[in-house]
């Protein structure tokens, strides 16, 4: 592997995982640990990356970059799963409605929803759909909209249009990036359109974000911290982070 390549495939494992150490990509692309270090001196060069401790983690200019949903589900599958399984406590009661917004962890509480508790689901998500049209006990509305290959969501004028005439108890929202400033944000303009929307129907908002998102700005802000109720992490947050957060107007809850 030349050194562009390998330098191409760090940035993608990077941005993928959240965070890595040296010594972890000095094992998985078999080279050296000053190499890797000389790697991602080039990479912060190009603000590709931003070199931390004994590692490095996405640079803000990475966000603009999306993955494939593929890849995105083999990322922190653990802390994706115990956040899901927390958010079953959050649900409302029996006949109640909720909003399931896209994203690798919505598409896992999707498959641990309640097959004995009647609820009114609306989401604009293929995966999430498919996952709940099996589900007895759930009342399934799918949003409208022109569907995006990243993300397999429907996004557009149509998708919002439909949401401005929905009303419901709870809304769980995925997101891209979390900070004081910049609140919550995602790369796409049309996918921030949808879930700004998704925010404004829903009485209760709850994002469902593991601890890699905190500290990154993606491009487009589609909620300020105070628009959102709570915040379900794992446990890698940060106590320095979780202050903040909760003095920005956010409740944090760690799964």
């Amino acid at each position: 592997m030349y050194a562009e390549e390998r330098q191409q495939a760090m940035a993608r494992a990077v941005a993928a995982r959240g965070r890595m150490s040296v010594a972890e990509l000095a094992s998985e692309y078999d080279v050296t640990t000053e190499t890797v270090r000389r790697d991602l001196s080039a990479l912060e060069a190009l603000g590709l990356v931003r070199r931390v401790h004994g590692g490095a983690v996405p640079a803000t200019a990475l966000t603009a970059l999306e993955f494939g949903l593929s890849e995105r589900n083999a990322a922190r599958v653990a802390a994706k799963e115990a956040i899901a399984r927390a958010a079953l406590d959050l649900l409302p009661p029996t006949g109640g409605s909720l909003i399931i917004d896209a994203g690798s962890t919505t598409v896992r509480l999707a498959e641990m929803l309640p097959r004995d508790r009647r609820l009114v689901v609306y989401t604009h998500s293929v995966p999430v759909a498919a996952r709940l049209a099996v589900n007895p006990a759930v009342e399934l509305h799918l949003l409208p909209g022109s569907v995006r290959s990243a993300t397999q969501a429907a996004v557009g004028p149509e998708t919002v249009a439909a949401l401005a005439q929905v009303r419901v108890d709870l809304a769980f929202v995925g997101t891209n990036g979390i900070t004081l400033d910049h609140g919550f944000s995602t790369p796409d303009s049309t996918e921030a359109a949808t879930k700004r929307a998704i925010v404004g129907a829903a009485r209760r908002v709850v994002v469902l974000a593991d601890a890699t998102k905190i500290g990154v700005e993606a491009t487009v802000r589609f909620a300020g911290i105070d628009e959102v109720d709570v915040l379900l992490t794992d446990d890698d947050v940060e106590s320095r982070q979780r202050k903040e957060l909760v003095a920005g107007g956010v409740e944090v809850v760690v799964a």
